[in-house]
């Protein structure tokens, strides 16, 4: 198979607050991002980019001890192409500067943006979705507000 080449758009920054900085040659593509609630983030698992990590098949997720599954069905990191998607909710968007606030990412900062999709309710979510048993205690809707920073090991 061919080669894909993918180069960043952006970096996800934590400091202040949470923001997704694009690079200058990308922020046309940002036009009416803002009216939009919610982005749809793809960035790249730069951490865990090793031969190791995307060799790893199979792995017992953390949010499921004992349910030893293959990458494809978890949203682990590690994978054959470390590639994480994260609906985000927006606070606000700054064409001239290149800068989406969000309020949640599961990324830490420096993160590499691969793309941004406005997220689309009518093609972006399932009526009928189905999940393991053992993830059914799960809520059915992400929280409002987020998942708190310090689930990911960021305050």
């Amino acid at each position: 198979m061919k080669e894909i080449k993918i180069h960043p758009i952006g970096i996800v920054r934590r400091k202040d607050r949470l923001v997704i900085e694009i690079d200058k040659p990308f922020r046309p593509a940002m036009k009416a991002l803002g009216k939009f609630s919610h982005v749809i983030v793809l960035w790249w698992a730069h951490g865990l980019d090793t031969d190791e990590y995307r060799q790893m098949l199979q792995t017992d997720p953390p949010y499921a001890p004992g349910h030893l599954c293959g990458v494809f069905a978890t949203r682990a990191p590690y994978r054959p192409n470390p590639i994480g998607m994260s609906i985000c909710p927006i606070v606000s968007v700054d064409e001239e500067n290149g800068v989406v606030v969000v309020t949640d990412i599961d990324t830490v900062d420096e993160t590499p943006v691969l793309d941004l999709k406005a997220y689309f309710p009518v093609c972006d979510r399932v009526k009928s979705a189905q999940i393991p048993d053992w993830l059914s205690d799960w809520p059915e809707w992400m929280p409002e507000d987020g998942i708190p920073l310090e689930e990911y090991g960021q305050e």
